[in-house]
This record gives C-alpha cells, structure tokens and sequence, in this order.
C-alpha cells in the first residue's frame, strides 16, 4: 500500500478522498494549503500526491511547476479541480501532472487514476493528460495531447526522447524495487494488453490463450484498468 498526500483546502474533500483511500489500505496526509503541502512532502516522501488546483494562496498548478523545476516532483501527481478546462489540464500535464480529476470525483474515477498512477514510474515530461468529466451517470475520458511526441515542451529542456514503438511489446522491462502488489499488477497488465492488442480486442482468444474463463478475465481487465477500446485499435 501507498503513501498519500491530499491537499485541498476544502475539509468535507479532504475527509472524504481520506476516508476512501484509507479503506483501500492506504495511509493519508492531509494538507489544506501549499505551506502544509510541502513540509509534508519533505516529512513523508508520499508515494503520490492528489493537488488542488483551486487552493486561497499558492494555487496548485503553481506548487506543480515549483516542485518541477526544484527536482522535487519524484512522486506522481494528480490534479483535481470544481472548475477545470481542457487548457488547464494540459498545463497540468506539460509540468509533470499524471492525470486530472474533475470535481466532483466518482469514487470509480477516483480509485481507477490512484491506481494506475502508482504502477507508473513519474513522469519526466508527460505527453497526454487523462481529463475526467462528469458526476455519476455522465462521465467520460478524454486524451487530451499536451505537444508533439518524443519532444519535450519548452522550459523543459527541449530534449528529443527517442521514438517508441506502437502497441504493446512483447518485451519489456519493469521496476521490480516497489511492493509486491504494485510489480504483480503492473506486470498482469503489460501482459494482458500485448495480448489483446496481439488478439484484435478478442476476448475470446485471449481467454483461450490465458486459460480464463471469460467472465473472470473481463473483471480481471477492468480491475487492472485495461482499456479494452484501445487494445482493439493497437492490433494488427
């Protein structure tokens, strides 16, 4: 389990985005302003920061940037905002932010990016920002490109990363210095996306090449947060 700090000013989000990953075996920081965010940053090294962007002094986009340019930004970070827009979630992403969360956050939404969040190493440069919009009932993910591919954006270093392959590969390399769970559901997931994306999407001849009942092996892929849709679109 992880070690998460929540900062929002905000005392019932606070409680409860506390409350809910506390259920799922995490232990939570608490801080309600840039000044708490970052001496608890600086006591308990979190595993992963949840970030107001909407905060009275120094708002979160800024204390963002700040732990960027002081190599300070070693753990991902997800933005959340009441009143967020698409300009605002690619400024999140060009200064390292993992994902970003619409208020008001559906628990499913909410436990889906914590967890995906922590099976990726931080990001140096992200090049796309997963923007959730929408309550219970109404919502929708969105890929939301924050620069060209393979370039870093500017400020950043305009260092050239080199191309990367499309699709899943069927070797690749993990980070085996984390927990167990994290390793084990980091490695199922590479795993079970080579496989559909070498399948076309079919659940039936991945189930038949992984010896899953269909059933067992669709709630496995949703837990592991799999996007079926892309998986059909990386075949050949």
């Amino acid at each position: 389990m992880a070690t998460i700090l929540v900062v929002d000013d905000e005392l019932g989000i606070r409680g409860l985005l506390s409350e809910i990953l506390s259920d799922e075996g995490h232990t939570i920081e608490l801080a309600e302003n840039a000044a708490q965010a970052r001496a608890a940053r600086e006591r308990i090294r979190p595993d992963l920061v949840l970030l107001d962007i909407w905060m009275p002094d120094v708002d979160g986009i800024s204390l963002l940037k700040e732990w960027g340019a002081s190599g300070q930004l070693s753990m991902p970070v997800i933005m959340m905002s009441g009143h967020g827009t698409i300009d605002t979630a690619v400024e999140a992403t060009k200064y390292g932010a993992t994902a970003f969360l619409e208020k008001p956050i559906t628990l499913q939404k909410l436990l889906r990016a914590v967890e995906q969040a922590l099976v990726r190493p931080p990001p140096r440069v992200a090049l796309a920002v997963s923007v959730t919009t929408g309550g219970l009932g109404g919502q929708r993910t969105d890929a939301v490109p924050a620069g060209e591919a393979g370039v870093l954006p500017a400020g950043q270093g305009g260092a050239v990363l080199p191309p990367q392959p499309a699709g899943p590969q069927a070797e690749q390399r993990f980070d085996l210095d984390r927990p167990l769970r994290e390793a084990r559901d980091a490695f199922e997931k590479s795993y079970f996306e080579f496989h559909l994306a070498k399948e076309s999407g079919s659940m039936t001849r991945v189930a038949e090449k992984t010896g899953l009942e269909r059933t067992h092996l669709y709630r496995k892929l949703k837990q592991l947060g799999v996007d079926l849709a892309r998986s059909k679109r990386s075949g050949p």
